[in-house]
């Protein structure tokens, strides 16, 4: 089963990839992995239910990592803050917990 992702989630994903594109090799956030979920998630390609929980994953250690959501906050450009766009921002974080919810319940339905 696989999820398309919202509009709001690919608008953050896309307005990252192009922001990071402007910032010097030293000051750019992410990985590779970073930045191909960023480029599947601006152009609204299906997600597996492995990528979302991937994307759970990614938000649940980078939330609580010190001085991340601080940093976020300081500087949309710190690393932190690129490499939390590259995922979709909270708004993947809410979209992949919904979806993996969803994912879930139709199991337990079967």
């Amino acid at each position: 089963m696989s999820s398309k992702p919202p509009a709001n989630v690919a608008r953050i994903a896309r307005n990252t990839l192009e922001r990071r594109k402007k910032l010097p090799p030293s000051r750019r956030g992410g990985t590779d992995v970073g930045v191909k979920r960023a480029s599947q998630l601006a152009a609204r390609q299906p997600v597996s239910e492995e990528t979302l929980k991937r994307m759970v994953s990614f938000f649940a250690r980078h939330e609580k990592s010190p001085g991340s959501k601080a940093a976020r906050k300081r500087s949309p450009n710190s690393p932190a803050a690129v490499a939390w766009g590259l995922w979709g921002g909270s708004a993947g974080r809410a979209w992949a917990k919904r979806e993996l919810r969803k994912i879930e319940r139709a199991k337990k339905r079967k």
